[in-house]
């Protein structure tokens, strides 16, 4: 080879690393923009995905979710207090500004849109927080596409489920605390604390993220600044952080009158474990080890058992990395802030988590291990960045899971929604209503904490149905059904049916209802026809006072 030819290679290679630095800085420039523009495109494309196959709306409680935020706009009594109670009220809230569209709430958009939003913002707060770690191009990129190509965020992203929305807010509260305490400004801890607040207002998760972040904070002052320091920004970060839990105490206490309705309610979730407690199937409260054990399982089935174990060296490596500063370090720890509180809600039995085969017979809540994903991604990336020999092998092994994940549609979320305790068929006695109860003048009677899926899925429209946040509807309706129900939606013999529990004594029931059809979730009850000339069809009373 002559002199001349290796100083032209030489010539080439200069251009080419110069193109290479080119692109890197055109992309570290406009990094977040690109990020969303693709993450937008994968978040739509997998709406219509599972839309098309009908999955979007597969869980009882995406319906659930979606009758809540309809309910607010359109029924018998409408208004804020058809937020209820126990559904913490963000989303439902948010839902509001397009469910009363017919089309945004049957496909689920309504809903959805709020779970892309948080898709694609999460996935920008992931390749962030990795920057501010000091990771790489190649290691931020891979952070995004694990969190991105995990098909249980994306089917769930694509439903009106609550999880995308507290993982957003949730990443966005730890990454704002990780700049406070890399930069100490006030600025920063104030814009945590609000991503926080939202959080609380999403899922009860978030409220335990607040305790933890509260106690990181006051530790961190209190050593760097002493305690006077310490109780000012606690109590200044508090305030705020904390005020979507005092409005929802206050709320409880004005529409329920016990602010803690929603904790001890007949419709909380420790009631419905006080039940399964009775019939022996809460098999981990009071027993760390299967509570350990169930969200252990919940997070393999989620996120992988390989992701998930690369994870947790991810956050051993960043734990113990003596490039990074002790306050960094203490910072991510809130990163774990939902497997400690899943674990611990197992443990208390304030939740309950079936794994088919290991703690029942079925899927149940199994989504909850999806928690830990935002987590797992920044962890990963911080890992690939630290072991620069390994990355191409962990990242080759990474993408040959995923492939198969994908190959097999491998979703567990999609399992649980199907044929999950999580799932409800209610689609003959949804078409039963439709057809017959459809085209004829009167009103159904059913009660939405046991049958919203059968509301949702019967397309009628709310204002059709008298159920127990109907008001005096509900009321007059249940002393006197035969003035006002032409039909009767009840589930037979189950006193967990607030309605039937209602009415089963109720001679304007008992002798002048007949039933129609049964179904596995419900049976229709209609008023005989000697009857129908004396009820209301239209509705005519007024309500006492409305939100």
């Amino acid at each position: 080879m002559t002199k001349k030819s290796i100083e032209k290679m030489g010539v080439r290679f200069s251009i080419s690393q110069k193109n290479l630095g080119l692109v890197q800085n055109f992309f570290e420039r406009y990094a977040t923009m690109i990020v969303a523009f693709v993450l937008t495109g994968i978040s739509i494309f997998a709406f219509v995905h599972y839309y098309q196959n009908g999955l979007g709306l597969a869980y009882n409680d995406a319906r659930s979710h979606l009758d809540i935020g309809r309910r607010v706009v359109e029924g018998l009594n409408p208004g804020a207090a058809q937020l209820g109670s126990v559904w913490l009220p963000l989303t439902h809230a948010l839902m509001g500004v397009t469910i009363w569209n017919d089309f945004m709430w049957h496909s689920g958009l309504a809903g959805a849109m709020w779970s892309m939003l948080a898709f694609i913002g999460t996935g920008i707060l992931i390749y962030l927080f990795l920057k501010e770690l000091g990771v790489g191009l190649l290691g931020r990129l891979i952070g995004v596409a694990l969190f991105v190509a995990n098909i249980n965020i994306l089917y769930l992203q694509s439903t009106a489920m609550t999880e995308l929305m507290l993982l957003g807010t949730m990443t966005a509260g730890c990454y704002y605390f990780l700049l406070w305490y890399k930069r100490e400004s006030v600025i920063y801890l104030v814009q945590s604390a609000f991503w926080i607040m939202l959080s609380t207002l999403v899922r009860y998760d978030g409220w335990f993220l607040l305790f933890l972040a509260t106690t990181l904070t006051l530790i961190h002052i209190w050593r760097a600044k002493g305690y006077k320091t310490a109780e000012g920004l606690v109590i200044l970060f508090c305030t705020l952080a904390g005020f979507g839990i005092v409005l929802w105490l206050l709320w409880n206490a004005l529409i329920f009158k016990d602010p803690l309705y929603f904790a001890f309610g007949p419709y909380s979730a420790y009631s419905q474990q006080l039940q399964l407690e009775g019939a022996s199937v809460l098999p981990t409260k009071w027993h760390w080890l299967p509570s350990a054990k169930v969200y252990f399982y919940a997070m393999a089935y989620n996120v992988g058992a390989f992701t998930m174990i690369l994870g947790f060296l991810g956050a051993l490596t960043l734990w113990i990395d003596k490039k990074i500063s002790s306050n960094v370090r203490v910072a991510s720890m809130l990163l774990v802030a939902p497997l400690l509180f899943n674990i611990i809600a197992l443990y208390l039995g304030h939740s309950v988590l079936y794994i088919q085969g290991l703690s029942g017979d079925t899927w149940f809540n199994v989504r909850y291990g999806i928690m830990m994903m935002p987590s797992f991604a920044i962890f990963i990336g911080y890992l690939i960045h630290r072991f620069a020999p390994l990355r191409f092998v962990i990242i080759g092994l990474l993408v040959f899971v995923g492939f198969f994940s994908f190959a097999s549609s491998d979703a567990v979320t999609i399992d649980d929604a199907r044929v999950g305790s999580s799932q409800k068929n209610v689609t003959e006695i949804s078409s039963w209503l439709r057809e017959y109860a459809g085209p004829e003048k009167g009103f159904i009677l059913i009660s939405v904490a046991s049958h919203d899926s059968i509301i949702f899925s019967s397309g009628l429209p709310m204002k059709r149905f008298i159920h127990e946040g109907a008001g005096v509807y509900y009321d007059t309706a249940i002393i006197n059904p035969d003035r006002w129900a032409r039909w009767i939606v009840v589930r037979s013999h189950s006193d967990d049916d607030s309605t039937w529990r209602l009415l089963k004594n109720n001679p304007g029931f008992t002798e002048r209802y007949e039933k129609v059809d049964s179904y596995p979730f419900a049976d229709i009850y209609e008023l005989k026809p000697e009857y129908l000339p004396s009820l209301i069809v239209e509705p005519i009373l007024k309500q006492k006072w409305g939100l």
